[in-house]
């Protein structure tokens, strides 16, 4: 009881802040600047030392596989000349350009650990203390902790497993036997890159087909589209995505590329799965560059053991297997999370029981992650701004 006490007088006598923005992110940046523009007082935390780190530690090759006019920050389009697809550098630039023409007082280097629900304020421990606000955004990201399943054996294999996040350079690629596992969003990157490399041999190990697209149908930016594409009930979308897919590519069962167990649009929704993009690994499946097999059962010192019992010998396996928003620790005992991690409520949505607490660009969207920034900070900033009107002033 005394603990207690102690512990509630000491908060007392620190400042209760308006917001606090946890992660500097392309998420964390809009909703700061929705906020200030909205009249809320904001500190973005950032557990980095600088912006943009996990787009820094991304491939060289990487290219956004969403339109530069689609993957802008609020108020801030892509230079003059930027390619249709930005490559990594531009976006790190565009965000960095973003913070400055804003003035977001992002403070570096302060990761958070914990939040805590107090009643009528939260508590946020941090590297650098606690510090207390009365509404907390979350903006650490969906894809915050690659994701590696447990295979049997792989301990001892002879080869190297590495996730997809560190695929590197694809020219080292050149002359290797690679296994791909996983045939989502990040998996057909790497196909895309290992397609133009003159690897060994090139694997693809799917248990489930994706929700495919390619990035143009002859000079149209099939993304371009997505807003129109937003708009539309579930399973139309799922339709137009399917008989695109079809047009586009054919049957592409008949190489070995499994069916989709559920359309584009309605995965996107049920288990977060994001919309792969095609940039030159369909050909070279077609063609027999890529070799489809069935999923992985386990590992041995020498090689993998497929699900039908077969044997294949890659120097490398990537895991194309995803990645987790590693929220346990910090809100873990709030009761917000599913089993994957995700939070339940993302955007202008909350939990009535738990006022001031909010989530954004936790979940995949059909428009990308940039443009969807944008539409979930000005529905939290709506929230909160209008939640700390006085009772009975204008709306």
């Amino acid at each position: 009881m005394a603990d207690t006490t102690s512990r509630s007088m000491v908060e007392q006598a620190v400042t209760v802040e308006p917001a606090i923005v946890v992660g500097a992110g392309a998420a964390g940046l809009a909703v700061a600047r929705a906020l200030m523009k909205a009249g809320v007082a904001t500190a973005i935390l950032e557990k980095e030392s600088r912006l943009a780190e996990p787009w820094r530690r991304r491939h060289e090759q990487l290219h956004l596989n969403t339109h530069r006019d689609l993957s802008a920050l609020p108020g801030l389009a892509y230079p003059k000349g930027t390619p249709a697809f930005p490559h990594r550098d531009v976006v790190i630039r565009h965000m960095n350009d973003f913070h400055e023409a804003n003035r977001l007082p992002v403070e570096f280097g302060v990761s958070v650990e914990s939040i805590t629900f107090r009643g009528d304020h939260w508590v946020v421990r941090t590297s650098a203390g606690s510090r207390l606000a009365r509404h907390v955004v979350v903006a650490t990201g969906r894809d915050r902790e690659p994701f590696t399943p447990q295979w049997t054996g792989m301990q001892a294999f002879a080869g190297r497993i590495i996730h997809s996040a560190d695929f590197g350079d694809a020219q080292a690629y050149a002359g290797k036997k690679v296994l791909v596992v996983g045939a989502g969003n990040s998996g057909f990157d790497a196909l895309n890159h290992l397609a133009g490399v003159d690897t060994a041999a090139v694997w693809l190990s799917a248990r489930n087909g994706p929700a495919l697209l390619p990035k143009r149908v002859g000079k149209i930016a099939v993304h371009r589209l997505s807003p129109l594409m937003a708009r539309l009930p579930l399973r139309v979308a799922d339709a137009v995505m399917a008989v695109t897919q079809r047009l586009v590519f054919g049957d592409l069962t008949k190489f070995g590329v499994p069916p989709a167990p559920a359309g584009g649009a309605s995965r996107l929704t049920s288990d977060y799965t994001a919309i792969a993009a095609d940039d030159g690994a369909v050909d070279a499946i077609k063609s027999g560059r890529i070799v489809v097999v069935p999923g992985v059962r386990e590992f041995t010192r020498d090689g993998v053991i497929l699900a039908n019992g077969s044997l294949i010998a890659p120097d490398i396996v990537i895991a194309a297997t995803g990645y987790r928003t590693g929220l346990e620790r910090m809100v873990g005992n709030l009761g917000v999370l599913d089993e994957k991690g995700v939070p339940l409520f993302n955007g202008g949505q909350a939990d009535p029981k738990l006022p001031g607490l909010w989530f954004t660009g936790m979940r995949p969207s059909i428009r990308g992650c940039f443009a969807n920034a944008g539409i979930l900070a000005k529905a939290i900033a709506a929230r909160i701004a209008g939640s700390s009107r006085p009772s009975g002033a204008s709306r």
